[in-house]
């Protein structure tokens, strides 16, 4: 009980960090999606045009229903922008459309954490789905064939396939920063936003960012939980 207790002390602060960084995501896209850029360019325009002038023509530019949905597709070589992004003359718009071109650019030049990222996809992938199953099946051996380590092996491989989905998200932080920044130097460059226009792109990126901190930092609390629980129980059945 007083484990328990001590476990929803530490995530309460974290699962407020990321309903604040929800929130702060979306109103601070609303207040510089109200902003047009001094360029006109919409974020269609600006994804196009910054990889034009990298030498990128390989790559489609499609809008997805939804809000801030947009994402880069490296398997379908497309850059999906949602609606709120795809067709709007706005600061923030053309932010989040650079971000995504920046991942672009990311694969064209072999960034490594981007690499390492998109090796762990589908390992995660599994990892995430048998996780759970390994670790009862691995807590059924143990309570009722207690004569064999099976079981307990079974519940670190459970713990080991868990974990990977906290590894995705700690490689995605360097990834996602990179993105940014390669993504505000492009819009410079490339006349898009003036440099008194930057500050306020910096806040849209910078506000995107906070929620894969959250995501990470929650992760994290659960897994460090998951993996103390079970690996107590195996300690006790050991003793036993």
């Amino acid at each position: 009980m007083y484990s328990y207790l001590l476990f929803l002390l530490i995530l309460i602060p974290f699962l407020a960090l990321s309903a604040w960084a929800s929130v702060r995501v979306n109103t601070t896209y609303a207040k510089y999606d109200a902003v047009p850029n001094r360029a006109a360019a919409t974020g269609y325009d600006a994804a196009t045009r910054l990889m034009r002038r990298r030498g990128v023509d390989d790559i489609t530019v499609n809008r997805v229903g939804g809000r801030l949905t947009d994402h880069y597709d490296p398997t379908r070589k497309q850059v999906n922008l949602s609606e709120s992004t795809y067709g709007s003359a706005s600061v923030a718009a053309v932010a989040v459309a650079a971000h995504e071109i920046g991942h672009v650019m990311q694969k064209k030049k072999g960034y490594v954490p981007y690499r390492i990222r998109n090796v762990l996809v589908p390992i995660t992938n599994i990892g995430s789905r048998l996780a759970l199953p390994v670790i009862l099946i691995g807590v059924l051996l143990t309570a009722f064939w207690q004569t064999t380590p099976y079981g307990e092996w079974a519940v670190y491989v459970g713990i080991g396939l868990y974990g990977l989905s906290t590894l995705f998200m700690l490689a995605t932080l360097p990834v996602e920063f990179n993105a940014s920044r390669r993504a505000k130097k492009m819009l410079l460059e490339d006349g898009i936003l003036t440099e008194e226009e930057l500050p306020a792109a910096k806040q849209v990126l910078s506000a995107a960012a906070m929620t894969y901190v959250a995501s990470l930092l929650i992760s994290l609390v659960y897994f460090l939980r998951f993996a103390l629980v079970f690996l107590s129980l195996a300690g006790r059945n050991r003793r036993e």
